[in-house]
């Protein structure tokens, strides 16, 4: 199955560049439709000619995005050497709300890049 997601322009090129391997989403119903073997499609949000096919290759859910980062490797998720010290799960709060987190849960979806 496809699936395209939309992705801001620092974890694109992170992806792109093979640094980040783990997408950290939302558990929400499009994201329920997904499976180890899916093709994810990643736009760049600020140039939607840029695009990366990616594989995924393992999903890894969880009840919060606290569960999340306490089990899953953080550069992998997109974090560098440098940030990766102040990493929080409150960093995620910029993109989902507490309680969309408590509704749906959250996923790591781990990928490989395929073109």
């Amino acid at each position: 199955m496809q699936h395209i997601m939309r992705l801001n322009p620092s974890p694109f090129a992170m992806i792109e560049s093979r640094e980040k391997t783990i997408e950290l989403r939302l558990n929400d119903e499009k994201r329920r439709l997904i499976n180890v073997g899916d093709e994810i499609t990643f736009i760049n949000t600020e140039d939607n000619r840029k695009t990366l096919k990616t594989e995924i290759v393992n999903i890894y859910k969880f009840k919060s995005f606290e569960e999340l980062y306490a089990d899953l490797p953080l550069l992998k998720c997109g974090y560098t050497k440098e940030d990766v010290k102040t990493a929080s799960p409150e960093d995620m709060l910029a993109y989902y709300s507490a309680k969309q987190q408590e509704k749906y849960g959250v996923l790591g979806i781990e990928i490989k890049v395929i073109s």
